[in-house]
């Protein structure tokens, strides 16, 4: 067995998981001067630098390369000083004499131990998902790293019909991929409504017809129970004994917490890894992102990451932070329609409900008020009011009189949202930038391109570039 120490002059820490809740807690981390108060070191399964899942489903259809959605080369660790093992999985952690395990049989020792170790696709239990040997069969393929989107982008170019399974954010952003593939493309989802979570009936009806118009086929209301085929797929049956012809299918049902390494470690551990509200685990041990359960909370959203890279990076610089929670909200493109979404999408008796539906162009919007405050709220077609409702929703302060300027820019907001933001609102959400990053990259003379480089604003899902040039036109 090989043992590794980095440094004897500075505390070792050691962070497992090089993904996007990882990557950004070191970030976070270095800007508050971590890098100098820590050694660190970051182990990541996937070989190379970290990069933008969120982009996966870009990378599947060509329109990035993988290299664009990179967001913290090898080379930026090295040039902080931080140790970089990619490539390396962590297959053993003992509290008790503070070490960790590499599958490579290197050990290394901890003063404070960060798990940002992820999730995993979740996997119903189908028949017929393995062949004969026990492997996934061939043409069953999951979408959660770039390997991934490699595997499905080579079967795809030789797959006549591909299904989707799972009609939510990954499935809907998995089956736009395909299509440039040349497959005939379907979509089959459990609920009656896509993306469930985050719409309701008229919303999801709008966006199905934007999706079968770039000739996917929706099939709402299935249930699989069958992978039929015998050395590859060959269709899908459902439980009602319909089949579904098709040669490749794509398993985007969701995702379950890595949680085995902190079990297996005797960490405490219910649907995820247990933390308080500074995010810690136990003494010297702390979690981070998709593996971490606050208040009986897990979340599968990159928002409540960033906020918790934030909140442990300064409680590990000696800066006193407590994790509150986060209220979950989306602002994307799906199938590339733009979309916003915040909280629940069910009423409630009682509920003042603000609606608004052009569904010949695609626009519908409705805010679900609750005791004075945004319960929820659908944007969908048209985000351009998105930044002030999030700012109401996330601080649940008391909303206007005038409600129709919740959704139009008239009246006293004629001129737009962008004068009104205060500076913590967030502007974009796949990169956590606020108003006032944006504001001050303004002020140094930034036009859009170099506040999309400065502030990585706009170049996740592209749903915030409107808000952008609202700030610029202010």
């Amino acid at each position: 067995m090989i043992f590794i120490q980095v440094s004897m002059h500075k505390p070792q820490l050691l962070v497992i998981g090089n993904g996007m809740a990882g990557s950004r807690f070191v970030a976070e981390l270095c800007a508050r001067g971590g890098a100098e108060k820590y050694a660190i070191t970051v182990f990541g399964e996937e070989r190379g630098g970290a990069y933008n899942r969120i982009l996966l489903s870009d990378v599947l259809n060509g329109s990035k390369t993988a290299q664009s959605i990179e967001t913290h080369s090898p080379d930026w660790y090295a040039a902080r000083g931080i140790g970089l093992v990619s490539g390396a999985k962590i297959v053993r952690v003992n509290p008790q004499t503070r070490e960790v395990e590499t599958d490579r049989g290197e050990t290394h020792f901890y003063d404070e131990l960060v798990f940002a170790t992820g999730s995993r696709a979740a996997i119903p239990p189908i028949a017929g998902l393995h062949d004969a040997d026990g492997a996934r069969k061939s043409g069953v393929f999951v979408m959660r790293t770039l390997e991934d989107c490699e595997r499905i982008a080579s079967f795809a170019t030789k797959a006549r019909r591909a299904a989707v399974l799972g009609g939510g954010l990954l499935g809907l952003e998995a089956a736009r991929g395909l299509v440039q593939h040349g497959a005939k493309v379907h979509l089959v989802h459990r609920s009656a409504v896509l993306m469930s979570a985050q719409l309701d009936q008229i919303a999801s009806q709008m966006l199905q017809r934007d999706v079968e118009k770039m000739g996917i086929t929706v099939h709402l209301s299935k249930n699989t129970r069958e992978i039929v085929g015998q050395n590859g797929v060959e269709a899908l049956r459902f439980s009602d004994e319909t089949l579904l012809p098709c040669d490749m299918i794509v398993i985007a049902t969701g995702i379950s917490p890595n949680v085995e390494l902190a079990r297996e470690a005797g960490l405490p551990v219910e649907t995820a890894i247990l933390v308080d509200d500074e995010l810690r685990v136990q003494e010297g041990i702390w979690a981070i992102g998709e593996c971490a359960q606050h208040r009986g909370q897990t979340y599968g959203l990159v928002a409540p990451a960033w906020d918790q890279a934030r909140v442990l990076a300064q409680n590990l610089c000696g800066q006193s932070a407590k994790y509150e929670g986060t209220k979950t909200a989306t602002k994307l493109k799906v199938m590339g329609v733009e979309l916003s979404a915040m909280g629940t999408p069910v009423e409630q008796d009682g509920d003042e409900v603000i609606e608004y539906r052009e569904a010949r162009r695609g626009k519908y919007k409705k805010i679900i008020i609750r005791d004075g405050k945004i319960a929820g709220a659908i944007l969908l077609g048209d985000t351009q009011k998105s930044a002030s409702l999030q700012g109401f929703f996330e601080r649940q302060t008391p909303l206007p009189p005038e409600r129709e300027t919740l959704l139009f820019n008239i009246g006293k907001n004629a001129g737009g949202d962008a004068k009104n933001l205060p500076d913590d609102a967030t502007v974009c959400n796949c990169n956590a930038v606020t108003a006032g990053r944006v504001r001050a990259c303004i002020k140094e003379g930034g036009d859009l391109k170099s506040i999309m480089t400065v502030t990585r604003a706009g170049t996740g899902c592209g749903g915030c570039k409107s808000v952008l040039k609202e700030f610029l036109d202010a």
